[in-house]
């Protein structure tokens, strides 16, 4: 593991990788590991004791968006593939990613425009073009009911137009599953991706600094003074080999959470973002004086050293993989030395890491 001064630049385990959820362990939700980080302290705990680490007057601010499964066996070109579902556009197109089989990038035909996807019920999936201007890896697509067309041509029904698009969240309920990659090589049921906040589906990957927490848990919080607030933020499909920074992402901030933030900060207390998509959310709320408004839209957000957190004192988070963008989003909250001094901490300890991993509160230096 080497640890520079401008960066944070390790190798992972293999054997540090979560596998399968904390249940298959033999473990509640709330009995991952917590690496607590305040200032130059590094405290070793359980999540359910998280309690202890905040204080009454601190706002927990969570993401209640919940994961939708993104993820169907298709078929490009006649090889087999798995395509992941992103993001829904607002002309009906959606962002996808073509996958192997396998959990890892794709390694069949090259992805192009006018490239066509066989779904399973008669749908197909034709690549419009690049989501992203210089990335390979995402692509927008408009998916159709082909059978439908067929069947119209032929008379076989009343005259519907060609390709007439398909109800896509229909589609992925019946058909899809829950997003993995190749370090989770069993299938999980979509109860392992559901978390105790997520009431609004739209993300592709779950929320996962959100997992751990259960309605106990929370419930001990809120009698302790600690307070709660929601935004919603649907989580796109990650880059865990490219380590490309996030897409554009939908997300909200309601009026009475950016109250509650800017009231929380004026009266001392601390604002924690349950995860980095919280973070993105509420600081693309913000202002440069470090007020947040209520906000809705598209964030293309990228907090770095140029840009640190402004709303945000602290979050709680799981642990990133070597070179993910969401290294510099933790540094510009909790500032980098905290954010080295903790992934040392965690790697000669033993913590887990991905979605079914153990799991950090990162406090501002």
């Amino acid at each position: 593991m080497t640890l520079g001064m401008e960066e944070l630049a390790f190798l992972l385990p293999e054997h540090l990788s979560a596998t399968r959820p904390a249940e298959a362990r033999g473990l509640a939700r709330d009995q991952v590991r917590l690496l607590v980080a305040d200032g130059g302290t590094i405290t070793h705990a359980r999540f359910r004791e998280l309690p202890a680490h905040l204080r009454p007057g601190d706002l927990v601010v969570v993401n209640n968006s919940a994961m939708i499964n993104g993820a169907v066996d298709v078929r490009y070109h006649g090889e087999p593939a798995v395509l992941h579902f992103s993001t829904g556009l607002d002309d009906g197109g959606w962002v996808v990613e073509v996958r192997d089989p396998a959990g890892v990038p794709w390694r069949g035909r090259t992805v192009e425009p006018g490239g066509r996807l066989d779904l399973p019920a008669g749908r197909r999936a034709m690549l419009r073009d690049r989501w992203l201007s210089g990335s390979n890896r995402l692509w927008v697509v408009d998916v159709t009911d082909e059978d439908a067309a067929a069947r119209a041509e032929s008379g076989d029904v009343g005259r519907e137009p060609r390709g007439r698009p398909t109800d896509v969240p229909a589609l992925l309920a019946r058909y899809g599953r829950p997003i993995t990659y190749s370090y989770v090589a069993q299938r999980w049921s979509a109860d392992y991706y559901r978390t105790v906040f997520g009431l609004l589906p739209g993300s592709a990957e779950m929320p996962s600094a959100s997992r751990p927490f259960t309605e106990s848990l929370v419930t001990e919080l809120i009698a302790g003074g600690v307070g709660f607030a929601p935004i919603t933020l649907h989580c796109g499909v990650s880059s865990p080999e490219a380590a490309e920074p996030p897409s554009p992402e939908r997300f909200a901030v309601p009026e009475m959470t950016a109250r509650l933030v800017n009231a929380t900060r004026a009266a001392g207390g601390r604002v924690v973002a349950v995860g980095t998509t919280v973070t993105r959310a509420l600081e693309s709320a913000c202002g440069p004086d470090g007020s947040v408004r209520a906000a809705a839209g598209w964030t293309d957000l990228v907090l770095d050293g140029s840009r640190p957190a402004r709303a945000v004192d602290g979050l709680v988070t799981g642990w990133h993989a070597p070179g993910a963008s969401h290294l510099l989003l933790l540094e510009s909250v909790a500032g980098p030395r905290v954010v080295r001094e903790a992934y040392r901490a965690a790697l000669e300890s033993g913590y887990l890491w991905h979605e079914f991993g153990d799991s950090a509160l990162l406090l501002r230096d």
